[in-house]
């Protein structure tokens, strides 16, 4: 039996009871796989089913607020996906008149969709024969042809595509794409793969020359940066707060407190002397006391946050208007959000 007859055998036999398997509708797949970009399933299916509850059909998606499309993401990190996701479907509803693109290059004018997402879309839905490649199939294709060519660089790249664009069953693209994925997820797996009762086992080139751990190969990452983050809690008399709205970066649109960000840890004399601090406490009196001790830091795939919180107890202004019980209504990042999840207002 060929390598794609024998895993899409294998997958209808033992495939997990997802729920955006039980449709074809191209809305829930596309949802699914930006979701579970970066994601792991069990932590990307809660949120599959609250935004397809929020938002039932990409027109209801469209016409949503991007705070509350931003605020169901809440958690789930990397929000450029949401900000895509939302930025496409208006296009859909607004441009394609709400039909949704059905082939492999329509797929990829959406915003926030590369070649894996618009392949993966496109065979399952449209059965368009298109190889969908995530990291799932790098590995199983690296492990069981013995490829050393490392997986991250544009080589590497086009010659895996090629590869699963050969191996693809023309019959079954759908299928034949989500079978290696599952494969990769739950048998060839990144750590302890269950080469015992992998049905490639007999003809896995890694497994027979002892290179599993050695394959796929991936370059040594970029290297992390740090960043200094200082954030200010602001409390007034009547306890109300300020937050503000970021415009660019990781958590562009989320909102946070005021910010005074550094190259390296600072005091808290350093703090109140700052142009951000003076800015924002102008001829007022103020008590700044550290609420975090140890820094807090935040990994993020290139960077490092090192995080302080400092609350500011302040007199009354028009600047602190946000009632402290609404804080928790704002999409914020989960750096934020497990703060806010400790922090007593009271």
């Amino acid at each position: 039996m060929s390598f794609s007859k024998t895993l899409i055998y294998w997958y209808l036999q033992n495939k997990r009871n997802l729920p955006w398997r039980n449709t074809t509708n191209p809305y829930y797949i596309w949802l699914s796989e930006i979701i579970l970009q970066q994601t792991r399933i069990d932590q990307g299916m809660p949120y599959y089913l609250k935004f397809i509850e929020a938002f039932p059909t990409v027109k209801d998606l469209a016409v949503a607020e991007e705070e509350k499309v931003l605020k169901l993401w809440q958690g789930l990190g990397y929000y450029s996906r949401a900000r895509n996701l939302h930025f496409s479907a208006k296009y859909i509803v607004n441009e394609l008149k709400g039909v949704f693109p059905s082939t492999y290059k329509e797929l990829l004018l959406l915003k926030g969709v590369g070649d894996y997402t618009a392949s993966a879309v496109a065979s399952i839905c449209f059965n368009e024969p298109m190889a969908a490649v995530d990291g799932n199939v790098y590995r199983v294709l690296a492990r069981y042809f013995g490829i050393l060519t490392p997986i991250n660089t544009s080589e590497g790249i086009k010659e895996f595509k090629l590869l699963a664009q050969e191996l693809i069953d023309l019959n079954q693209p759908g299928n034949y794409n989500q079978a290696v994925m599952e494969f990769g997820a739950t048998v060839c797996k990144p750590q302890n793969p269950n080469c015992e009762n992998c049905p490639l086992a007999n003809s896995c080139v890694a497994l027979s020359s002892k290179q599993i751990h050695l394959l796929p190969v991936k370059l040594r990452k970029t290297k992390i940066k740090k960043r200094y983050f200082n954030y200010l809690v602001v409390k007034s008399a009547n306890n109300k707060t300020i937050l503000q709205q970021r415009k660019d970066g990781i958590w562009k649109s989320l909102y946070e407190f005021p910010l005074i960000e550094t190259n390296c840890e600072i005091s808290e004399k350093e703090l109140i002397n700052s142009n951000t601090f003076n800015l924002l406490f102008t001829n007022t009196q103020v008590t700044v006391k550290l609420l975090t001790p140890k820094e807090i830091i935040h990994k993020l795939s290139h960077q490092h946050i090192y995080t302080k919180f400092w609350e500011v107890q302040t007199a009354n202004s028009t600047r602190f208007s946000i009632p402290w019980s609404a804080v928790k209504t704002y999409p914020v990042s989960t750096l934020m959000d497990n703060f806010l999840k400790q922090y007593k207002t009271n």
